[in-house]
């Protein structure tokens, strides 16, 4: 019984780091991303004037807005294995569909971790031929992609666990605690 009131938690915590690990995605990748415009506009190739504080430049808004998608889809699918796995600790029917749907949305996921390792943030400033971005983005950006790849691990060990607590409620005949 002690074992158990010491795992109830942790699959809600490990399935509720799946958000939280997608906007910290979205938040380095912010940092990176205005390190590289500060370097852009500072090299020898810019050729427009002095931006305003919290302004970017047309490659920084496009590797930004780009990033934000992947961030943001992170994020509804991440919380979308939070609700399913809030409804999987309950007992009753309808386990298998979820059980189904969260195999399912795998995918997304695996999607999104692509979309991130393709690293738009190195990617996009050889199509917009801007040399100065590219040598600004700091060398700890190339390993944000495992940020979303942890996001989904983590909750994919949160699902199972999950899954277990409501086995184990439903053959005892009782709701788990919350």
């Amino acid at each position: 019984m002690a074992e158990s009131s010491r795992r109830r938690p942790t699959d809600l915590v490990l399935l509720a780091l799946g958000p939280v690990l997608a906007g910290a995605y979205a938040a380095v990748n912010h940092a990176a991303i205005r390190e590289a415009v500060r370097a852009q506009i500072a090299g020898p190739e810019w050729e427009g004037g002095p931006l305003g504080p919290g302004e970017m430049t047309a490659l920084g808004t496009d590797v930004w807005r780009l990033t934000w998608w992947i961030a943001l889809f992170t994020g509804v699918v991440a919380v979308a294995y939070l609700v399913i796995g809030a409804l999987l600790r309950r007992r009753g029917r309808g386990r298998t569909l979820l059980m189904v749907l969260s195999g399912v949305l795998m995918v997304p996921y695996a999607l999104a971790f692509l979309v991130a390792l393709m690293n738009p943030v190195h990617s996009l400033p050889g199509l917009y031929d801007s040399p100065d971005f590219a040598a600004g983005v700091p060398g700890w950006q190339a390993a944000t992609p495992l940020i979303v790849l942890a996001a989904g691990l983590t909750q994919a060990v949160g699902m199972a666990m999950a899954a277990s607590t409501g086995r184990r409620a439903a053959r005892a005949g009782v709701e788990p605690a919350r």
